[in-house]
Formats: C-alpha cells, sequence, structure tokens
C-alpha cells in the first residue's frame, strides 16, 4: 500500500485535532506517514493511535529560523524520494503556503480547504463564497490537498501504527533562507478552544451593539464550552479583536454547532462557515440572509433570546 504523506500540526506536545483528522482521511487513500517538523518524541503516542506507519522527522535549527519556504524544501525532496500516493496538509495558513510552494517546486496540481478526499483522491470543496459545493481532482501529479479543520471526526485507526521513526535530511538553498524569523511571540491562551478548532463556535455580529455588549457572547461560548468568534462588521466596529473574525477574509470555521447571534450573514461571512454542521441563528430582522442558511432560526431581541435560552441550558446541565 502506497504511502500518503501528512503533514503534522503540533503544539504544546500534541498534535492538533485537524493533523489527527488528516490522518483518518489519509487512511481511505493509502498507508498514513506523518511528517514533522521538529521534535516528533511528544506526538508518538497519538500518531501510533491514529494509525500511522513511518514518521518522518525533519528536526534541524534552520526549520524554525526561517519562514515555511525549508518545510516546502524538505517536503519536495521528501516526495521525490518516497513517490507517495498523495500529501495532506491543514488548510491554515501556514499549510497553504507549504502547500502551494510545494506545488510549483514540483509542478504539482493544487486543491485548497477541501472538506473530504475519496479514496480515489477526489476532494469536495465549497467555492463562490460558499455558494457551490464542488468535486475536484488534481489533474497532474499527486492528489496535493489541504483540509479544513473540523471537516472530518477524528477517529483512532483500527491497529495502532508502528510510527517508526525516519530522520530526514535538511538541505536548504540560498533562496530557502531568505525570510528569517526575528521573534516569536506566543498569542495568550485562555481556557476557550482555538477559534478554527473549535466543535462549538458562538459569534456575534454588528447586532451585539457594542464591545460591552460582548460579553454575553463569551458567556454564551463559555456555557457550551465553545470558541468565540465575530462577523467583519463586529470587528470593525471594534467590538472584538480582528483575530477573531470569520468569514472571507477572516478565518475559516467548521464546527459541529455554530451560533449566530446579530449576524446579517452576508455572503461575504457564510464563506467562512457554511460548512458547519449545524447553524442557529438570532436575529431580529426575519429578513436576514443568515436564516436562508440557519438550521434553526430565531427572529427576535438577542438580548432577550440568549439569557432565557442560557438559562435553560444550565438547567439541562
Amino acid at each position: 500500500m502506497a504511502e500518503v504523506l501528512v503533514v503534522v500540526d503540533a503544539t504544546g506536545g500534541a498534535p492538533k485535532k485537524v493533523s489527527l483528522e488528516l490522518l483518518t482521511l489519509a487512511r481511505t487513500l493509502g498507508e498514513p506517514a506523518a511528517v514533522v517538523f521538529g521534535d516528533a518524541a511528544p506526538l508518538d503516542a497519538k500518531l501510533k493511535e491514529y494509525g500511522a506507519a513511518k514518521v518522518y522527522v525533519a528536526d534541524a535549527p534552520d526549520i524554525e529560523k526561517y519562514l515555511v519556504a525549508p518545510k516546502a524544501t524538505v517536503l519536495a525532496n521528501l516526495v521525490r524520494d518516497k513517490q507517495p500516493a498523495a500529501v495532506l496538509l491543514p488548510s491554515t495558513q501556514e499549510g497553504k503556503e507549504i502547500a502551494g510552494r510545494l506545488a510549483v517546486k514540483l509542478d504539482n496540481g493544487l486543491l485548497v480547504d477541501a472538506v473530504d478526499v475519496a479514496a480515489d483522491g477526489t476532494a469536495t470543496q465549497t467555492v463562490f463564497a460558499g455558494s457551490t459545493i464542488v468535486k475536484s481532482k488534481v489533474t497532474k501529479g499527486i492528489p496535493l490537498i489541504t483540509i479544513r479543520p473540523n471537516s472530518v471526526t477524528p477517529t483512532p485507526a483500527d491497529s495502532p501504527g508502528a510510527a517508526a521513526v525516519e530522520s530526514v535530511a535538511v538541505e536548504l538553498s540560498d533562496t530557502d533562507k531568505l525570510a528569517t524569523v526575528t521573534d516569536r511571540v506566543a498569542e495568550k491562551k485562555g481556557s476557550r478552544p482555538e477559534l478554527t478548532e473549535a466543535s462549538i463556535v458562538v459569534a456575534g455580529g454588528r447586532g451585539v451593539g457594542s464591545a460591552e455588549n460582548f460579553k454575553l457572547v463569551e458567556d454564551m461560548a463559555d456555557l457550551l464550552g465553545g470558541a468565540v468568534g465575530a462577523s467583519r462588521a463586529a470587528t470593525d466596529s471594534g467590538f472584538y479583536p480582528h483575530q477573531f473574525q470569520v468569514g472571507q477574509t477572516g478565518k475559516t470555521v467548521s464546527p459541529q454547532l455554530y451560533i449566530a447571534l446579530g449576524i446579517s450573514g452576508a455572503i461575504q461571512h457564510r464563506a467562512g462557515m457554511q460548512t458547519s454542521k449545524t447553524i442557529i441563528a438570532v436575529n431580529k430582522d426575519g429578513e436576514a440572509p443568515i436564516f436562508e442558511l440557519a438550521d434553526f432560526g430565531v427572529v427576535g431581541d438577542l438580548f432577550k433570546v440568549v439569557p432565557q435560552a442560557m438559562e435553560e441550558i444550565r438547567k439541562r446541565k
């Protein structure tokens, strides 16, 4: 069975949820082989659990010293050497940049933001700002695909993988060293899950009214154990920080549950959350476009509806 390379995104000594999703998908395409940039030892147990037969480790100072170019070069050399059946990467900012550079180096086709991949390499994508679902396939080279987080339920393999470690040489050209990392600032972590990986997202829009009123959105998210998101209208108005923006020019999320509070549902916002499994909308405008997309909608004042909903949730807990 041919190998399927999975680029692992890890933080805090553990693979991110999207990496486990990729390993789950990889098992339908061939034999999963994880690619780790950095120390792979802390990831060993999880990679085995999700079926990684091999773990290719590129652990060298140059990987962290420069931007993504070294990772693309290492991955390109690995693809040429191992001839895998496919390469899967997370559809994150870094994952998509690595994939783009890799496609150029290999003269290979590329599909981004897929939400599923069939056994024959056919990817399912949402395009045109999320208004259309298409089936796509790479016609030149191997399937090189980035997968949107939360698109697949991560499932452990029926039998653990061997996760045999193989070191990969890091040989870089001068062009790989043109952009140097001068500093890294860790993002402050709270108790909430990361927005793009959260299974529940509660998002507020212009209808929330103010930064102070966003406390209601946060309280709802905390009650459900979810992440907080915001529409562009809300972030542009200064109600919430821009790094929490969901939409075409913000982050793309695909949680099990998306609750939109005071969000009209412009197509730019829908592009960032349309693949959510269940969508609930609360808006006082019964004609708001968000209701065309919502599985459940409440036409009403969110400042009356949400506190009642939270009270009922607390009772049921």
